[in-house]
């Protein structure tokens, strides 16, 4: 019996988990050395994504760190540690939670979590603490230095929202993400990289803006500043390209090899056109067990989904279970033929698609704490459909999930019947990982644009769109007879527990992590929301929602018309997609992934919180510890997993800065 523990503290909205490196052991010492400095090129990209989020989070994070020090070494000199202090209690939850958010905006909602210890509480602090160890700018003092922040820190009303997505809204003067200067409008941008892509012919554009702040030049031109060695985060930049430079021995390929060496080129140069390259030659690598992604990747924190934060992650591949998405890919083109999408959007030629479960070996960026559980990549259109793709289902995030779930009381809750119960119990978990692998293997590398689509064309509401239409492919063919076929569903029966468990969540449960009073902004929670009140609202025939004994429930009338529902969305969604249908794409957002039934909402909320249920869910990275001879050469790598969440981001604070 595995006893690994994968709970472990809860705080505010946060449960944490651990994740197990399973099989780490059984790789060769060069595999785990390879690993072991990928991870440290992983881990030195943190502060890059903090900035990313926010102006002022290094600073902050640093002052309440210090801040958090100085009372708890307060305390046990003054042996007050086992007494009850609210404001140091306030103090170490909101230092937790803009841990975990990577600054001081929720990580999901991007809502400014706002501190329950007093502003004097801070200064009180601030006036103890030697000034070499506060973030005072060259001459600053330390009343100047809280004039700035305590507003930032402690009013509701400044910086209130890193992204927002409110229809209607200027989204950059509305967001405080640090991807634009201030001041610089949701026009000026637009117009800025349109003018851009104007004045590209060639054939295999760049993605526009992904690695760079847009500012104002002292003539108040628009300008970008560029994410590289000797640019912007050149010292964090230079440390992971040592670290990359350090793995290369290791690397189990000469592919391997030239994919860093191309990822270092880019890193020195940001020329985007030398991402092309490296985004082509990290697809062609699929020989090698070992794989990562460090760089400027996903754009869900850029209110215009155009700039790429900063995340990485090391993994390697787990061979039994990626059998399941081998058979998927091998068959991509069957799938790809019998979509129900319009033929003109079809790939005449699925090409280069992989697909694979991993073990992830490290977190970072902004994978870390919080994670996905399946990656598709690259993100460019004209790469994937010439190229490839690659996708990942995480296998060893999603078992801590499914261990941690089983427990709790959810499905007791908000499932009204037990027939539906004992179908969830029985596949949901089996359904959950293959649904991942449809929307990661499939889904996102379906279809193609129109030869005068823009990739950006769809502006905001892209990312949902994207989501929607590659869960929409997942939920549409887990119900098709050719998944039992190929054995990776037992039976005809089982993808009932997907159809139930998708719309269970688009419509009720996700509401859980909202707060009360808001509305949907997220681009994934928008994506399940759409598609569950679109099929409710169009195919009342096939499932309703009801109310039962004072409470709402979910019952579905007729799996196969439900699959119908499916497809008629999905054609819809991809012809937005290929065709670049800003106007429809809005209107199917903003009418079905958006507005919040308000009597709905707060009673999700109550039946929640009696659960006493945390809902999110994140991670604490293991900690390898590495054992060298008298030469410097590691001799051996193993994980560890006793460093707690304060350990770890403290550490993190001080190694990775």
């Amino acid at each position: 019996m595995n006893t690994f523990p994968y709970s472990d503290e809860r705080f505010a909205d946060i449960q944490l988990l651990r994740y197990e490196v399973e099989g780490f052991d059984h790789l060769s010492l060069q595999q785990q050395t390879y690993i072991y400095h990928l991870s440290e090129a992983c881990l030195w990209g943190r502060d890059i994504l903090w900035d990313q989020n926010g102006q002022y989070n290094l600073q902050i994070r640093r002052l309440i760190e210090q801040t958090f020090l100085y009372y708890q070494e307060k305390r046990e000199r003054e042996q007050q540690e086992n007494q009850t202090d609210a404001n140091f209690e306030a103090l170490t939850v909101y230092l937790k939670r803009i841990w975990f958010s990577n600054g001081i905006h929720h990580h999901y909602s991007t809502d400014k979590i706002i501190p329950s210890f007093t502003p004097e509480y801070l200064r009180t602090a601030v006036e103890e603490i030697a000034e070499e160890k506060l973030p005072l700018r060259q001459g600053e003092t330390k009343e100047e230095m809280l004039q700035e922040l305590e507003p930032v820190i402690f009013s509701p009303i400044v910086m209130p929202k890193r992204v927002n997505q409110a229809d209607g809204a200027d989204l950059l003067l509305t967001s405080s993400s640090n991807y634009y200067q201030k001041g610089i409008t949701q026009r000026e941008a637009e117009e800025f990289y349109a003018l851009m892509k104007l004045s590209d012919s060639s054939t295999c554009p760049p993605m526009y803006g992904m690695n760079s702040q847009l500012v104002r030049d002292e003539n108040g031109k628009l300008v970008e500043r560029t994410w590289r060695k000797g640019g912007m985060y050149s010292s964090h930049i230079e440390q992971i390209m040592h670290h990359l430079e350090t793995a290369i021995p290791f690397a189990e390929n000469d592919q391997q090899k030239k994919v860093i060496r191309l990822l270092q080129e880019f890193y020195t140069t940001g020329d985007l056109q030398t991402f092309n390259k490296y985004t082509i030659e990290w697809v062609k690598e699929t020989e090698g067990r070992v794989d990562f992604i460090n760089g400027f990747t996903e754009v869900y924190g850029d209110p215009l989904g155009l700039k790429a934060s900063w995340e990485g992650y090391v993994n390697f591949t787990d061979e039994h279970a990626s059998e399941r998405t081998r058979k998927i890919c091998r068959h991509a083109q069957w799938f790809e033929d019998h979509s129900p999408v319009d033929a003109r959007f079809r790939k005449a030629s699925c090409q280069g698609l992989t697909a694979k479960v991993v073990i992830a070996a490290m977190l970072g960026g902004d994978l870390y704490p919080s994670s996905a559980i399946g990656i598709n990549l690259p993100n460019s259109d004209w790469v994937r459909a010439h190229h490839g793709s690659k996708s990942v289902t995480i296998g060893n995030l999603t078992h801590a999930y499914h261990t941690t779930a089983m427990a709790g009381g959810m499905r007791e809750e908000f499932v009204a019947d037990a027939h539906t119960r004992d179908i969830l119990n029985r596949y949901a978990s089996m359904c959950d990982d293959l649904h991942t692998d449809l929307h990661e293997c499939l889904g996102h590398g379906s279809g193609q644009l129109l030869p005068s689509t823009d990739p950006d064309a769809l502006k905001a509401y892209g990312s949902t769109i994207e989501e929607a239409r590659a869960d929409l492919f997942a939920l549409y063919y887990i119900a098709d007879p050719k998944l039992v076929e190929l054995q990776l569903l037992p039976n005809d029966e089982a993808y009932q527990a997907e159809y139930y468990a998708y719309l269970l969540n688009g419509a009720i449960t996700q509401l859980t992590r909202i707060e009360r009073g808001s509305q949907i902004e997220e681009a994934h929670m928008r994506n399940r929301a759409l598609i569950a009140h679109w099929v409710l609202a169009h195919y009342p025939e096939a499932a309703r929602l009801e109310r039962q004994d004072g409470k709402t429930h979910l019952h579905v009338l007729s799996y196969p018309l439900l699959r119908q529902a499916f497809a008629t969305l999905l054609a819809e969604i991809q012809r937005i997609k290929s065709e670049g249908d800003y106007d429809a794409a809005r209107e199917l957002v903003e009418t079905y992934g958006v507005k919040i039934d308000i009597m709905l909402h707060d009673e999700v909320h109550a039946r929640f919180e009696a659960l006493h249920l945390a809902p999110y869910k994140g991670f604490i990275n293991p900690r390898y510890e590495v054992e060298k001879d008298s030469e410097g050469n590691i001799i051996s790598i193993h994980p560890t997993y006793t460093e707690t969440f304060t350990a770890q981001m403290l550490r993190y604070g001080r190694e990775y800065a």
